[in-house]
């Protein structure tokens, strides 16, 4: 069973989410094969405090 996973920032709203799940979805099956309903998407919510990148916090490289 194929799982693709997702972190991102924080943010994005359910709609986008359910876009984002079904477009991962029928890109993975057009790619590789299988049946849809054996992948499962993981989306994780990231605060930018909670994520470094090039040795600082995203919080204080992308501020609001």
């Amino acid at each position: 069973m194929p799982i693709i996973r997702v972190e991102m920032f924080t943010g994005r709203n359910r709609d986008q989410k359910r876009e984002l799940v079904k477009e991962l979805t029928e890109a993975f099956v057009r790619t590789c094969g299988g049946s849809p309903d054996a992948l499962t998407v993981v989306i994780s919510d990231v605060e930018k405090e909670d994520w470094g990148s090039g040795g600082v916090l995203c919080a204080d490289k992308y501020p609001d």
